[in-house]
């Protein structure tokens, strides 16, 4: 490491970011004069709306992207960092939201990935057994060095990609989202596991958009607007409100699923649904449940539990193997194309935004009008009515308060959050009678995922049937009529009256610590 760390002390500056500015080649300011500065032995929040420059931030201190203007210090002395093996250098280690792990490696295998340990010409795997084995017994994190990666639980993943730059000498991390699909107890554990390497001394810049996280786990947060630095203050001087109020520049009164309708008849109807993925594991087994008109639906599950599937079936993405899935009593099984499913009024926020939203070479108009196009009052004939396109395409972003310098840019130039405001404008809009929107708020700021839901909750009340898939707890919890929770493929827990239950047991259902039988789950759909 190219600093004496054990020189600094506890309180004083590790990090300090001056005066960053970051102009990309469209003339776009991700970073205007931004000033940030971790201390030694602390917990860190950056927090700010979608496009706000937290990504863009971190990019620049982990060598990703080099700014017009502005210095990074570490231990007080300039730092030049141009590549992420600098950062390393400097003791600067990245936590992905999406993991960087080898499936099919062991646990110790992807410890030393790219800095193998050798004997001779040979790979020294007992050397990397036994570097694993010390680098987790040093930190108090067991992890079993001889263990494949696709077997591990998702919180015991995340455990692996910590230790992995730990073991590279990080000294300072920065963890991108880090418990975004972590149960509660997960979260729990991950937390203990922070608070401990604080308390070693090591610091932490926690990204989340969770703010009673924020709250629980960081000793100051710096927020983040418009590209700009707005305040670093300790985390105990703000609550929840003061911190959202800050990231946006005013207040925002949250939606909840409050108005109760009678549900009407069931639109989507799911009935023995078995599927096996691509490794001959089954990935959904022996799945009934409906959804009716004028509801909203939850399923909740640790990510890999077989949501995902039966979110891609529904969709057409995957066919339907074994069982059946009805839209308005018309079985989807041997449909053809994604597009047949769609005229059925199926609409579909897929979790992978980026590979199944949009298409980042088209623009914002293009994206939003890519599913009616080819309708009236598109479509004049034979030709396109660009302008009628353009003029719906304008009122859609205003609509949904998509950030942009108009409909006509890329949409590869919008943030995360912007993109799925995009998506959103384009399936809410589609005249659609079943909705499945699966993870669609899931890395967007507290702003935009309000605009969501409430988009959502105005579909509902309008009698659409909806199905939501989220790792957020809360927002299943805040949105939905009913609940299910999915383990190991199937469905294991149904619940009816949302006012019953909470996070913590939503958590042990989801980690498979308990199981409902067949009485407790009936009314997940018509038996008739």
């Amino acid at each position: 490491m190219k600093y004496d760390f054990d020189s600094i002390q506890v309180g004083d500056n590790l990090l300090e970011m001056q005066n960053i500015t970051k102009i990309y080649d469209n003339g776009f300011a991700a970073n205007k004069d931004v000033n940030f500065s971790v201390m030694k032995g602390e917990i860190h929040g950056l927090v700010g709306e979608n496009g706000a420059g937290k990504t863009t931030l971190m990019k620049v201190l982990f060598g990703q992207e080099i700014p017009e203007q502005g210095k990074i210090l570490i231990a007080g002395k300039e730092a030049h960092i141009k590549n992420p093996l600098d950062a390393l250098d400097y003791g600067i280690g990245m936590v992905h939201q999406h993991f960087m792990l080898v499936d099919n490696l062991s646990v110790k295998d992807n410890m030393v990935l790219g800095a193998e340990p050798s004997k001779g010409v040979l790979y020294d795997e007992e050397k990397a057994y036994e570097m694993t084995r010390l680098v987790s017994e040093k930190f108090d994190l067991p992890v079993d060095p001889n263990e494949m990666v696709e077997n591990l639980s998702v919180g015991m993943k995340q455990r692996v990609e910590i230790l992995k730059i730990l073991l590279k000498g990080a000294k300072l991390l920065l963890l991108d989202e880090p418990t975004a699909v972590l149960t509660p107890q997960e979260t729990k554990e991950l937390f203990v596991q922070l608070k401990a390497l604080r308390d070693r001394g090591y610091s932490i810049v926690f990204i989340s958009h969770k703010l009673n996280e924020i709250k629980e786990i960081c000793d100051r947060i710096t927020v983040l607007r418009q590209g700009e630095s707005v305040v670093t203050v300790p985390i105990d001087d703000v609550n929840e409100a003061d911190i959202s109020k800050l990231m946006v520049g005013k207040s925002i009164d949250l939606v909840e699923n409050t108005k109760k309708i009678k549900p009407g008849k069931a639109v989507l109807q799911i009935r023995n649904l078995t599927h096996r993925n691509m490794q001959g594991k089954v990935s959904c087994n022996n799945i009934s449940f409906d959804i009716r008109e004028n509801e909203i639906i939850g399923i909740a599950g640790v990510e890999g539990n077989g949501q995902s599937e039966v979110s891609d079936i529904i969709a057409g993405l995957y066919p339907v193997q074994s069982g059946d899935i009805l839209v308005n009593g018309k079985s989807i099984k041997g449909v053809k194309s994604i597009r047949d499913i769609r005229n059925l009024g199926v609409s579909l926020i897929h979790e992978d935004r980026m590979t199944y939203g949009v298409s980042t070479s088209m623009s914002i108009c293009e994206n939003i009008m890519a599913d009616r196009y080819y309708k009236e009052p598109y479509k004049k004939g034979l030709r396109l009515h660009e302008r009628k396109e353009y003029e719906d395409a304008v009122e859609l972003s205003k609509s949904f308060k998509i950030k942009c310098e108009g409909v006509e840019s890329p949409v590869a130039t919008l943030s995360g959050g912007n993109i799925q405001k995009v998506v959103a404008a384009r399936e809410f809009t589609s005249n659609p009678k079943f909705l499945l929107a699966c993870q669609p708020t899931r890395g967007i700021d507290v702003g935009a995922a309000d605009i969501i839901h409430r988009k959502m909750i105005e579909l509902k009340e309008q009698g659409v049937a909806i199905l939501l898939i989220s790792a957020d707890l809360h927002e299943l919890l805040t949105t939905s009529d009913r609940i299910m929770v999915m383990f190991n493929g199937e469905v294991v827990a149904y619940f009816d009256d949302i006012s019953k239950i909470d996070e913590q047991i939503l958590g042990e259902y989801m980690l498979g610590l308990k199981r409902q039988s067949k009485e407790e789950m009936r009314g997940i759909y018509d038996e008739k």
